[in-house]
């Protein structure tokens, strides 16, 4: 069987990405007044760090020479742990299709960051793709409303929540920056530890007066959800799309988060965002082909 080439390898996680990060947004609202967010955090980063870790432990393996330079797992810990604390604060007030729209915000800082900390550079073809995704991530958000738009009112949930996917953005440049050979599996590993160390000694007081055994069990499946497949399982494609993949066009499969959520709140029964509303997504969809569009297989066509 022919193997992949690395770019294909790179898609192929981020669509996988996508879809399973789609399911937090959902399954996430139902449960986000339910628990404190830093709680539910520390748990998931909990679980999916023993997952991880097994993982890791029984592939690679764990050695301590693997975990030298300790600080860019501080670094990377505290900011995928900000985002996940701050993404169920917003889902609190924030609705889950408005809360995706925001996350698809995320390409256009990441392309912003790549520049920054790689000096990846956004070709004309990427920055129209994210101009369209930008755009329809705003209609999504401020729900077809023109005045709303142009007032800038904004939901308190999806703020608080825009203010973690800064967090994210800034992610997949810093893990082609600060990798230095070590497995995805080790790598993302030491990355969940130093972040659930930040949550525990940040959010101690919540954790210790969550009555963990009064949670209802719709908690406890949405926690297992969220730790094993939009965590444990996406931090690793996160990781390995990065190292494949310029960091604009990892972050271009977000566009397809909104749609994917679309589709969970459609089986959950909870019905259709207005037409309007929908058109929004049209746009995110676009954005994501013109991202993902070859354009060294196009120069070479036109000059053929």
């Amino acid at each position: 069987m022919t193997r992949l080439p690395p770019s294909m390898q790179g898609h192929l996680a981020m669509l996988l990405f996508s879809a399973l990060v789609a399911g937090s947004f959902s399954f996430g609202s139902m449960i986000a007044n339910e628990i404190a967010p830093l709680a539910l955090t520390a748990a998931r980063f909990v679980i999916a760090g023993a997952l991880i870790g097994t993982a890791a432990a029984l592939g690679p393996g764990l050695r301590c020479g693997q975990f030298r330079a300790p600080w860019r797992y501080v670094v990377l810990g505290g900011l995928f742990g900000a985002y996940f604390v701050l993404m169920f604060e917003g889902l609190k007030t924030a609705p889950p299709v408005s809360a995706a729209a925001v996350f698809t915000l995320t390409p256009v800082m990441a392309a912003g960051f790549g520049w920054l900390v790689l000096r990846q550079i956004t070709t004309p073809r990427m920055a129209l793709a994210l101009a369209l995704g930008a755009a329809g991530a705003l209609w999504v958000i401020f729900r077809a409303d023109l005045g709303a738009l142009l007032a800038f009112d904004v939901g308190r949930g999806e703020a608080v929540y825009f203010l973690g996917c800064v967090a994210h953005a800034v992610y997949p440049p810093l893990i082609a920056r600060l990798n230095r050979g070590e497995p995805a599996l080790v790598f993302t590993f030491g990355m969940m530890m130093a972040a659930l160390v930040l949550l525990v000694a940040v959010g101690w007081s919540d954790i210790r007066a969550t009555d963990w055994a009064a949670l209802p069990w719709l908690v406890w499946a949405v926690l297992g959800y969220v730790a094993v497949f939009a965590s444990a399982l996406t931090f690793v494609l996160l990781q390995f799309a990065a190292l494949r993949l310029p960091s604009a066009k990892v972050m271009a499969y977000t566009y397809l988060t909104p749609s994917w959520v679309l589709l969970w709140e459609i089986v959950l029964g909870r019905g259709t965002p207005p037409a309007l509303v929908a058109a929004g997504l049209g746009l995110s969809v676009l954005a994501l082909v013109l991202l993902l569009k070859d354009e060294g297989a196009r120069r070479a066509a036109a000059r053929a």
